[in-house]
């Protein structure tokens, strides 16, 4: 940049010259203003010396040439007085307009800092959220695990109470039975018994089978999920068993979302309430009771083994034996 100044000449109008170092600025900052501003006027000779006040390489005075293409034709012919006083003027103009600029830049930046401040925020709060579900998922599982060690220790004290029940009673355990069939051979008996056929599962007991089924194939949701489910059930047959003449309670809109979300997505709730009793006509949307098909003790043994369901924190988890042990 010192090169060129020294070595450039630069064309500058007479008249803006003389009216620029009248207005008190130097020779060479006035010629330096006119090259750069392309003589185009005395306002942006005066914005550039404003702009360019703390560059010291612009004292040296530049060589000049004038020339009469760019002349102004009617020259001002301003006093002294005058002269400084429109240079003052343009210069308040000129530092009003970068203090604008400048403000305007500050409310940018401003802008900037804020839309930062946000970003940082919601990072910050993601990062926590994040380590939030991590924790619940942590004590999710120490849950279930302390669940399956309670559950093992249970089927332990079971089956050591069932092996002392059958020594108190004389009876062969599974380890003695194995040792004597293997060693003793029956003599067969000359009287042939009959066997009856099994009696076919009491209504009681498919329902408490259903049950079992839904609590085991969906143990791996949330234990109050289920609990919840038995909960709607219970309601909806105590409210068909208490008031059986109105059939507003016999009657289930197969569309609620609430019921749905509770008992409708599982096959086994459904299952249920056919054995008490529901049906759903083809084509209908209502899973309803007939009046006629109403039996109350029907429905309080459902009620029974939703009880027992709701209060037996293992239900559906043990075997039956073990269960009517934790009843």
């Amino acid at each position: 940049m010192a090169s060129h100044i020294e070595t450039d000449a630069v064309e500058v109008n007479r008249g803006l010259l003389k009216e620029l170092e009248d207005m008190g600025f130097s020779m060479a900052r006035a010629a330096w203003a006119l090259h750069h501003s392309g003589n185009s006027s005395l306002e942006e000779a005066v914005n550039w010396i404003i702009d360019h006040e703390n560059d010291s390489q612009f004292e040296k005075m530049p060589l000049m040439e004038f020339n009469i293409e760019i002349e102004s034709p009617n020259p001002y012919d301003d006093t002294t007085e005058t002269s400084q006083a429109r240079a003052k003027e343009l210069m308040e103009q000129a530092h009003k307009l970068r203090e604008e600029e400048d403000t305007k830049r500050e409310r940018e930046r401003e802008k900037e800092r804020i839309r930062a401040g946000k970003e940082m925020m919601e990072t910050k709060r993601i990062a926590e959220e994040n380590e939030r579900r991590r924790n619940i998922a942590l004590i999710r599982k120490a849950e279930k695990d302390e669940e399956k060690k309670a559950r093992e220790k249970i089927m332990v004290k079971v089956n050591e109470d069932k092996l002392k029940r059958k020594r108190r009673l004389g009876l062969p355990t599974e380890t003695e039975s194995a040792s004597t069939s293997s060693t003793h051979v029956s003599p067969l008996n000359t009287k042939r018994v009959v066997m009856s056929p099994p009696s076919p599962a009491s209504k009681a007991e498919e329902m408490r089978e259903c049950l079992r089924s839904l609590r085991r194939n969906h143990k791996d949701e949330d234990p109050r999920i289920t609990r919840k489910t038995f909960e709607t059930l219970m309601t909806v047959v105590r409210n068909a068993a208490n008031k059986p003449g109105e059939e507003k309670y016999r009657r289930i809109r197969l569309t609620n979302n609430l019921f749905h979300e509770r008992v409708g997505r599982y096959s086994e709730g459904i299952e249920f309430l056919e054995l008490c009793g529901f049906k759903r006509q083809d084509g209908s949307e209502f899973f309803s009771l007939p009046y006629r098909d109403v039996d109350i003790n029907r429905l309080r043994d459902a009620a029974f083994q939703l009880n027992a369901a709701i209060t037996n924190p293992f239900f559906g988890l043990l075997s039956t034996e073990a269960e009517d042990r934790e009843q």
